[in-house]
C-alpha cells in the first residue's frame, strides 16, 4: 500500500485572502501544471497515487487543500465558500504561480468546483478532467430546491441545507468511525434506511464493503478532520442554491477538451446530456464505485495520462 510520509510536504500559499495548504511535485516541468482538486470529506491527500505519475509525465503538480479543509483557512462565513471564492482560489493560486492557465482534475466536490471554474474563468482553464461528477445543467429551479422536490428532505443535500448544524455534530463525534465506514469499496446493496443516510452512517458500528485504503492512509483523514471539523467544508454544500444564481449569466457550455470519468457502481447519477454542454468531451468508465482515484489508482492513472498526451498530438 501507499506510503503515508511519501506525498510532499505542503507550504502555505497566500491566495484570494485566505491561506491554502498546497502540495507539489514536478516542480522542474515548470509551464505545465496541473491542478488536482479533491472532493468531500477528503483531502489533497486523495491524490497521492496520481501525482508521481503526473510529475513523471512531465507536469508542474499543485495540489491544493482547497478552503475549509486541512490547515488551509476556514473563513467563519457560510458565502465564504460559494463558487466564486472558490473558483477565485483557483485562479490566485494560478496568479502565484505565474501561470495564465492550467489542466484543472476535479473529483466529486472537486469536480464541481472545476466546472464552474471553467464557467466563470474559461480563459484560465485550458483542459478539464473530471471524476465522478459530472457537468450539472442549471435548470429552471434552484438546485437545494430541486433535490428537495425529488429526493426528499433527508437526501444529504438538503438536511445541510435545511438542518444546519446537525449532521456536523454527528460527524465531528465519530470522525474517525464515520471516515472509516466511508471509505469502502464493494459495499452490498441494502435497502434503504429511514432517516439522513450519512448520519446513519456515521454512527452505524460496523462497516460495510471493504476497506479502499490502509489504516495508516486513513490516519491521514481522520487527523485532518479532527482537527478542522466538519463544518466549513460542508458550507460548500449551503451554498449550492447560491452558486446556481451566481452562474446564471454565464455561458453554459464548456469547449475545453474534457476527459470525464465515470465509476460504473458509482451512486452519483450520469449525465445524459454531457456532450450537449460540453461538446469536447471524452468519456471513460472504470469498474468501481465512488472514489474512483483510490479504488482503482493505476487505471484512474494511466486513463489521465493517456488522454492528455493524446491532447498533446492532437
Amino acid at each position: 500500500m501507499f506510503n503515508p510520509t511519501a506525498f510532499p510536504e505542503p507550504t502555505r500559499v497566500p491566495v484570494n485572502g485566505v491561506e491554502l495548504e498546497v502540495f507539489e511535485a514536478g516542480r522542474r516541468n515548470v509551464g505545465e501544471p496541473i491542478v488536482l482538486c479533491h472532493g468531500w470529506p477528503e483531502h489533497a491527500f486523495s491524490w497521492r497515487h496520481q501525482v508521481p505519475a503526473l510529475a513523471a509525465a512531465g507536469y508542474h503538480v499543485i495540489v491544493p487543500n482547497q478552503r475549509g479543509y486541512g490547515n488551509s483557512s476556514r473563513p467563519t462565513e457560510v458565502t465564504d465558500y460559494d463558487i466564486e471564492h472558490l473558483s477565485g482560489d483557483l485562479v490566485a493560486l494560478l496568479d502565484h504561480y505565474g501561470y495564465a492557465d492550467a489542466t484543472f482534475v476535479g473529483h466529486d466536490w472537486g469536480a464541481h468546483v472545476v466546472w464552474g471554474l471553467t464557467l466563470l474563468h474559461p480563459n484560465r482553464v485550458n483542459k478539464v478532467i473530471n471524476l465522478s461528477l459530472p457537468y450539472l445543467e442549471r435548470g429552471d429551479v434552484p438546485w437545494i430546491e430541486f433535490m428537495e422536490g425529488v429526493l426528499g428532505g433527508d437526501f444529504y443535500f438538503v438536511h445541510f441545507n435545511r438542518q444546519p448544524g446537525v449532521a456536523d455534530a454527528v460527524f465531528e463525534e465519530n470522525t474517525s468511525q464515520f471516515l472509516r465506514n466511508m471509505y469502502r469499496k464493494n459495499v452490498p446493496a441494502t435497502e434503504p434506511q429511514p432517516g439522513m443516510a450519512l448520519i446513519n452512517l456515521a454512527r452505524a458500528e460496523t462497516p460495510l464493503g471493504e476497506p479502499i485504503m490502509s489504516d495508516g492512509e486513513l490516519a491521514v483523514f481522520v487527523s485532518a478532520f479532527e482537527s478542522s471539523g466538519f463544518t466549513s467544508s460542508i458550507n460548500w454544500y449551503r451554498n449550492v442554491d447560491r452558486n446556481w444564481r451566481l452562474l446564471a449569466d454565464v455561458n453554459p457550455i464548456i469547449q475545453q477538451p474534457t476527459l470525464m470519468v465515470y465509476g460504473d457502481r458509482d451512486a452519483v447519477a450520469r449525465s445524459e446530456n454531457l456532450a450537449e454542454f460540453v461538446p469536447n468531451v471524452e468519456v471513460v468508465t472504470l469498474d468501481c464505485g465512488h472514489w474512483i482515484q483510490q479504488e482503482k489508482p493505476e487505471e484512474t492513472t494511466q486513463a489521465i495520462v493517456k488522454w492528455l498526451e493524446q491532447q498533446g498530438t492532437d
